[in-house]
């Protein structure tokens, strides 16, 4: 079973659509191993996006992603990368399809609402900086064999 981080930043606490976008990952079949609403401080903001640093992009993301409370969560499912990201859309809201979260929420190129993980790697790396083993739980949901069959990994 895959693993991913998924951040819903600022932007989607500030307009209350916390609900509407869990939703999404949700109705897709992912399933929630791990979920704190929390604010990140800028020394961990600073570690997670350390791979932009050298980029023109970095500081507008570190006061971003500190301006406000987030939701992180740790989301499970078969190919659960493919699918989040997917389900997020393009990185900007204005090149995103509709019917994903950045599609039919967004429209910014400074605000895009969710952060995801884009690789197994990162995917490992970033939910151990928000984390603990002991915070994350494994389990099934009832149903899960009719979203995820044995046979369809």
């Amino acid at each position: 079973m895959e693993r991913t981080l998924i951040i819903l930043k600022p932007d989607t606490i500030q307009r209350r659509l916390i609900g509407r976008v869990l939703q999404r990952f949700e109705d897709k079949g992912l399933g929630i191993a791990g979920m704190k609403l929390m604010h990140i401080e800028r020394s961990l903001a600073e570690t997670h996006y350390a791979p932009h640093k050298e980029r023109p992009f970095y500081p507008g993301l570190i006061n971003y992603i500190t301006s406000g409370p987030v939701v992180v969560l740790c989301l499970q499912g078969n190919r659960c990368i493919d699918i989040a990201r997917k389900v997020m859309g393009q990185t900007f809201g204005f090149e995103a399809d509709p019917g994903t979260i950045r599609g039919d929420f967004g429209a910014s190129r400074s605000f895009n609402l969710v952060h995801g993980s884009d690789s197994p790697e990162a995917a490992a790396s970033e939910i151990a900086l928000y984390f603990t083993d002991g915070e994350l739980l494994d389990y099934a949901p009832a149903g899960s064999d009719w979203v995820f069959p044995q046979d369809d990994s």
